[in-house]
């Protein structure tokens, strides 16, 4: 099914749509780069027999010492019962200044408004085009970004202890 869709991906977005297929751990996943990301989610939302239709997570992970992070989308076509993982790698220098960026897909599946807004919040990946890109968890003078594998806990937020 994985190389299906990618061929399918290739010929409606483009050639280097999908960097790599990957078939390792419990769910195989097709690395996507990321300036076709937009296009590559609208084609498996729209195109008859994939029909994406749910975006049930999107998670980010942090490969510290590494400079890069990956964003791992989980799809489901419920009426063709089947399951996708999509996944993107970025590249980052990890300063606070200069957010690892991805374009939102909020526009293809609206569930991805509040799943980008706590990969922000928790892992500080800035998702451009966002409607509404805000903490969700955390209060909004919040520094850093808590998931995050250098992450330092505060001794204090505004004057109360946090240990």
């Amino acid at each position: 099914m994985l190389t299906a869709i990618k061929e399918i991906l290739q010929k409606k977005v483009d050639q280097a749509a999908v960097l790599e297929e990957q078939h390792l751990g419990l769910q195989s996943a097709l690395y996507i780069n990321p300036i076709h990301l937009v296009a590559v989610c609208q084609v498996l939302q729209e195109t008859e027999g994939l029909y994406f239709d749910f975006l049930s997570n999107i998670t980010a992970v942090d490969y510290h010492p590494e400079n890069y992070f990956e964003i791992v989308y989980h799809l489901s076509s419920i009426p063709y019962q089947k399951e996708l993982v999509l996944k993107v790698k970025l590249e980052n220098d990890r300063q606070q200044e200069n957010l690892p960026e991805l374009p939102s897909v909020s526009s293809v599946w609206r569930t991805a408004d509040w799943h980008e807004r706590e990969a922000f919040d928790l892992m500080g990946i800035f998702f451009t085009g966002h409607p509404d890109l805000r903490r969700i968890l955390l209060p909004d003078d919040w520094q850093g970004f808590p998931l995050r594998k250098d992450y330092v806990d505060p001794e204090t937020y505004h004057n109360i202890p946090i240990k």
